[in-house]
């Protein structure tokens, strides 16, 4: 696709803001995953934009999928027959949980095991 309407705001004398259609973007990004250059969170379309914000502000999926719902810890914890700082451990950003876990918190939060997974 050729770069059409796309439009440069500029902050003083320097471009600052490249806006575009959504077709080009997501052209971009798809072409960058190919190449392996980078995969944006914000192309998901499995969840909901307030999920993306936590995930964009450096919370894991699953800990974002918990605030989203309004579950804190201790009742995800709860509802998994674990301790809290169980749910703790899972929800650090670099954490790798069993599928086995990743079934149960989706589960408990009423959503699949792929979003669940980046």
């Amino acid at each position: 696709m050729k770069a059409e309407n796309v439009h440069i705001i500029k902050q003083g004398d320097k471009p600052a803001f490249a806006v575009l259609p959504y077709d080009y973007y997501v052209e971009l990004v798809q072409s960058g995953k190919e190449s392996g250059s980078f995969t944006p969170i914000n192309l998901r379309t499995d969840m909901p934009q307030e999920v993306l914000d936590f995930l964009n502000s450096g919370y894991s999926l699953i800990a974002s999928w918990r605030m989203y719902k309004g579950i804190s810890q201790r009742a995800l914890a709860k509802m998994l027959g674990v301790k809290q700082p169980a749910v703790c451990q899972i929800e650090r950003p670099n954490s790798t949980p069993q599928p086995i876990t990743l079934s149960k918190v989706a589960k408990a939060l009423g959503i699949s095991i792929s979003q669940l997974q980046s």
